[in-house]
């Protein structure tokens, strides 16, 4: 059952951060482009929200917090051996 259970792991993360980061980041793109305002072809102006722009950066924000963070996890072992620092105490090291 370790095999199922470590490939069923693998897959809910791929899908995650596969799908779900994607998904996230065009939901902030169309919160943020949607809280512009816009005019359309008859002439007729929508008011610019900006509740959607704040929404769209803080998707945008998040997203790249997600990253980042996902990148200092990967190197954490190298950062640890070149200057001492541990950015993830609260984790046990392998």
């Amino acid at each position: 059952m370790t095999y199922l259970e470590s490939i069923f792991k693998v897959l809910v993360i791929g899908l995650v951060l596969g799908a779900g980061l994607p998904a996230l980041f065009a939901t902030g793109l169309m919160a943020f482009s949607s809280g512009a305002g816009d005019e359309s072809a008859d002439g007729a102006a929508t008011a610019p929200s900006p509740v959607r722009k704040y929404l769209g950066v803080a998707l945008f924000v998040f997203v790249a917090w997600v990253i980042i963070t996902a990148v200092l996890w990967i190197t954490r072992a190298t950062i640890i051996h070149h200057t001492g620092i541990d950015l993830f105490p609260f984790m046990p090291r392998k």
